[in-house]
């Protein structure tokens, strides 16, 4: 080989090894621009593949778990950001309160935020209070019939465009409408299938509906402008599907049953 194309080839190494300091250095500030992984994360005792819970030595979920792992690849401490629902966590989303996080995704929320890959599919459907005479979705939607639904979410933006005639009404916590339900003072919560199941068991009396009116699709999300930390956080998450991590994610938050749904 000439010895002027070696040296040029060996200045293109030189100069890649170079860069990469610089490359990851861009990296960290688009994506962790405070020093920390800032997660944002919601907490509710419903569980599932979107929620997190508050433990004794700090926050349990499959976000907290996905969360930590990225914030080690990064090489940052990881720092969650607590909200009480996903709609404050997409209100937050301009803010500059926190960098990454996953939550339902739908049309209005692609306008603040940007997506990575799916990582999970829900069947949204309602769950009934003890004693209702209703029996399936015609039933339910009535005059007169009061459903409630976690306020500025995917699922509640689904229902009100669902139901033509009961009124739905947002509420900002899960426990909040928990205690609703079981009193009776509303008629029907909207939700995910699975976390409304785990409901029902601990309300007797009430029933969760068989049909779905919505599917809801949960994913990686970072803030808009933020190019770099979308292209990071959807290699991660499509390593994760495949290398296990997510799966591990799901086994470490009880959710052992539940087949990872992309599509």
């Amino acid at each position: 080989m000439p010895t002027s194309l070696q040296s040029a080839l060996a200045g293109l190494v030189v100069a890649a090894v170079l860069a990469l300091p610089a490359l990851a250095d861009g990296l960290k500030d688009d994506i962790a621009p405070t020093g920390k992984l800032r997660v944002a994360i919601a907490i509710s005792p419903a569980g599932g593949a979107f929620w997190s819970t508050k433990t004794e030595s700090g926050y349990a979920g499959v976000p907290v778990d996905l969360g930590r792992e990225m914030a080690a690849q990064l090489g940052v401490p990881v720092e969650y950001v607590v909200h009480q629902n996903s709609g404050q966590i997409t209100d937050a989303a301009s803010k500059g309160s926190w960098d990454i996080t996953w939550l339902p995704r739908d049309p209005e929320r692609e306008t603040r935020m940007m997506f990575g890959p799916i990582y999970e599919v829900a069947d949204a459907t309602y769950i009934v209070r003890p004693g209702s005479a209703v029996t399936n979705f015609a039933t339910l939607d009535q005059p007169g019939i009061k459903v409630a639904a976690v306020n500025a979410t995917t699922t509640m933006r689904g229902a009100i465009a669902h139901l033509k005639n009961a009124k739905v009404t947002g509420y900002q916590t899960y426990d909040e409408i928990f205690g609703h339900l079981k009193s009776g003072e509303v008629d029907a919560f909207a939700l995910s299938r699975d976390q409304l199941n785990k409901m029902a068991q601990k309300i007797p009396g009430t029933r969760v509906l068989d049909e779905t009116f919505k599917k809801t699709v949960t994913a990686v999300a970072v803030p808009l402008g933020h190019s770099q930390a979308l292209a990071f956080v959807t290699k991660f998450m499509t390593d994760a599907t495949t290398n296990g991590t997510l799966r591990k994610a799901y086994d470490n938050n009880g959710l052992k049953d539940s087949p990872i749904r992309t599509e």
